[in-house]
């Protein structure tokens, strides 16, 4: 069964839980330097949330690992370093 990329209106989103300290670690970075992204917390009050996490799964050998981050041109990278991400985002907005 295909699981469906999820739709993102950003060039950057963050998946993420609340409990995880890389993801902490991630968007403090990403915060810290004014890189512009979407975050949603796959735990709590995102709306789909087990469509998220199978999606999550599905690109990590069958692993739910956040953060996992999704960019505009379905691409994905799991625990990146923020400057793999401001990178990323400076090719998408080339």
């Amino acid at each position: 069964m295909a699981v469906a990329t999820p739709e993102t209106t950003e060039h950057v989103t963050v998946f993420f839980a609340d409990w995880c300290p890389y993801c902490a670690r991630l968007r403090s970075d990403l915060n810290s330097s004014e890189t512009p992204y979407a975050a949603i917390d796959v735990d709590n009050g995102a709306a789909g949330n087990d469509e998220l996490n199978e999606w999550i799964k599905s690109v990590n050998n069958g692993n739910r690992v956040v953060p996992t981050v999704l960019c505009s041109d379905g691409t994905h990278a799991t625990n990146p370093p923020a400057a793999d991400v401001r990178a990323k985002l400076e090719e998408l907005n080339a």
